[in-house]
């Protein structure tokens, strides 16, 4: 199993920023994904969820309805599009399997 993110950088606030999971080594299309978050010196966090076939997505109440996740199951990725980003969004962004295996995060970090 492998799980690769990618698309964090360094964005202004106010920004976007669109993070990718690419899975690979197991049937993605049977199970649901999330992505979590870590900010330095703090717990990692649930930031969203969603269903394997898509339909049902979950979120985080401190979002806001400003990131919003998706899938495409026959490219096998799970995406995270992230709207008016905030400095406290800054973290490590995580991608996560529902039988439990995690990718090896990407850096968002949101500074002027």
């Amino acid at each position: 199993v492998q799980l690769v993110e990618s698309g964090g950088g360094l964005v202004q606030p106010g920004g976007s920023l669109r993070l990718s999971c690419a899975a690979s080594g197991f049937t993605f299309s049977t199970y649901a994904m999330s992505w979590y978050r870590q900010a330095l010196g703090k717990e990692r966090e649930l930031v969203a969820d969603i269903n394997s076939s898509g339909s049902i997505r979950r979120y985080a109440a401190f979002l806001k309805g400003r990131f919003t996740i998706s899938r495409d199951n026959a490219k096998k990725t799970v995406n995270l599009q992230m709207n008016v980003l905030k400095p406290e969004d800054t973290a490590v962004y995580y991608c996560k399997s529902e039988h439990g295996y995690w990718g090896q995060g990407t850096q968002v970090t949101v500074s002027s």
